[in-house]
């Protein structure tokens, strides 16, 4: 998946929370349910979106399936955010150079 998936994935809050219940590591559905103001079928339906989006892998263990969070999908996110910093900071850099070349009145 692409950086863009991943971003239209965590536009949804739900969905940065599971993110972040999955820090800690891997946690099967109920689990990762566990706590939240919405039902453990929307929970799934969030979680194969991120899967989807290459956010997260998805590993059998017994009768349950362990989701954790990929490395692969959010270090493309992060590259793809390292290089948008870079170049609002190169932007900045320019504009401030250009400022600072203007006669001061």
């Amino acid at each position: 998946m692409t950086y863009q998936h991943a971003i239209t994935a965590l536009a949804d809050p739900t969905r940065r929370a599971i993110i972040d219940r999955l820090r800690s590591g891997p946690l099967p559905v109920g689990a990762i349910a566990y706590g939240m103001d919405i039902s453990r079928p929307a929970v799934s339906q969030h979680l194969r979106v991120l899967s989807d989006a290459g956010l997260l892998t998805v590993t059998p263990s017994g009768n349950r399936r362990l989701y954790a969070i990929a490395p692969d999908g959010i270090d493309e996110l992060r590259r793809y955010l390292d290089n948008l910093w870079g170049d609002a900071l190169a932007a900045f850099a320019r504009a401030a150079h250009d400022q600072a070349k203007r006669p001061k009145k």
